[in-house]
């Protein structure tokens, strides 16, 4: 039986930061989403190879008059892997179900999932890797041979029964692939993986979005939210509604480039996709230690963030940019993030070790290309 608490402690961990480059789903994005989404895979932008595997397979399962194969979508979060799903559902012609890990506590829970599939639906399962293992051992009798053996009372009552499965598809989709259990992944017949998108790709997202939410928005307009979407669709359509509000208050509505920018500009959204939180950790790590090397929990004092925030939402897509790199004493910065803030990189970081100042660079001049719109300092 679950502690008191427990449900509300896992609602804190989960309840998004206020932040507008933060990937995970806001209220607002749970409501607009739905509408925004491809039905189909023709009108799913990016990610070519998944889409061309997904289409050969969906493709021989229906001539065949089967189940697909169970799923496993991992990547970033708010790059589609719920959207594919629904997709998988309208191409296959069948039902969904939709639930996720932390939500199936008991394996009464998951007889009641999958008794209530229709012949080859499909159970959706978010953040599958955070399944309880209890149930998960429930789970792999019914994804190998669609059987379910409940136990039922204990002790000397204790009695088996055995469900039989309409055949079914579970799709599972995990950020953190690395803590599926290897009997669980080895059960997935295919296994995806969504990579970050090109700027080009979110250019079109952006402007099929604003053909939905009926937007007028010029190509160089949506260009550059795409640039500073840090490749993820769902930021880029929330950075798309953002600006919208403002180009309705400041501009009848029309975004345009400069509406884009001074929009970007207010939200503290820079040319890299960096906000105010990411520049405030790296301008940490290099005034206050001379660019690292320093230890997680330090720097989440620093810039009071818990160090499990800083280590699964912010960092990344600093480490990936180029702006972090994890050595084994800690985070250091690298050069990119000295240029960035608008400092001097240090020419050696051996000769400059001791060294307790940094030194800036001098002003950049107004109109510099590098950064026209948000002044860092």
């Amino acid at each position: 039986m679950d502690k008191p608490g427990k449900k509300a402690a896992y609602r804190a961990r989960e309840a998004p930061a206020e932040r507008v480059a933060d990937p995970v789903p806001f209220p607002e994005d749970l409501q607009e989403e739905n509408r925004l989404r491809p039905p189909t895979l023709d009108e799913f932008v990016g990610q070519p190879a998944l889409k061309e595997q997904l289409r050969i397979f969906i493709e021989a399962t229906k001539r065949r008059g089967e189940a697909l194969d169970h799923v496993l979508l991992h990547g970033p979060p708010g790059l589609g892997k719920t959207t594919l799903a629904t997709i998988l559902a309208h191409e296959l012609g069948v039902e969904i179900t939709h639930t996720s890990g932390p939500v199936v506590e008991r394996p009464g829970d998951l007889a009641g999932l999958l008794t209530n599939l229709a012949p080859r639906g499909i159970l959706f399962v978010d953040e599958i890797h955070r399944l309880s293992p209890v149930v998960e051992e429930y789970l792999y009798p019914a994804l190998e041979d669609f059987t379910l053996d409940i136990l039922l009372d204990r002790g000397a009552n204790a009695r088996s029964l055995k469900i039989n499965l309409e055949r079914f598809t579970l799709v599972g989709a995990t950020t953190r692939s690395g803590l599926l259990s290897a009997p669980l992944r080895a059960r997935f017949g295919m296994t995806l993986r969504l990579d970050y998108y090109g700027a080009s790709e979110l250019a079109q997202i952006v402007t099929r979005s604003a053909g939905i939410l009926k937007v007028e928005v010029e190509p160089e307009a949506a260009r550059e939210i795409a640039r500073r979407a840090r490749g993820t669709p769902r930021i880029a359509n929330r950075l798309l509604r953002r600006v919208r509000d403002v180009a309705l208050i400041k501009a009848d509505g029309a975004v345009t480039l400069p509406v884009t920018r001074d929009a970007l500009r207010l939200l503290e959204v820079d040319e890299r996709g960096l906000d105010d939180m990411d520049r405030r950790l790296l301008e940490a790590l290099i005034t206050k230690y001379h660019g690292g090397p320093v230890g997680l929990g330090t720097l989440a004092i620093v810039v009071g963030e818990e160090a499990g925030t800083l280590e699964d939402v912010y960092e990344p897509y600093l480490i990936q940019e180029g702006f972090i790199k994890r050595t084994s004493r800690g985070r250091e910065a690298t050069a990119l993030a000295y240029t960035h803030l608008g400092f001097e990189p240090r020419r050696s970081m051996a000769a400059e070790a001791g060294a307790s100042v940094v030194r800036e660079k001098p002003a950049r001049p107004p109109g510099d290309p590098r950064q026209p719109e948000l002044p860092l300092r």
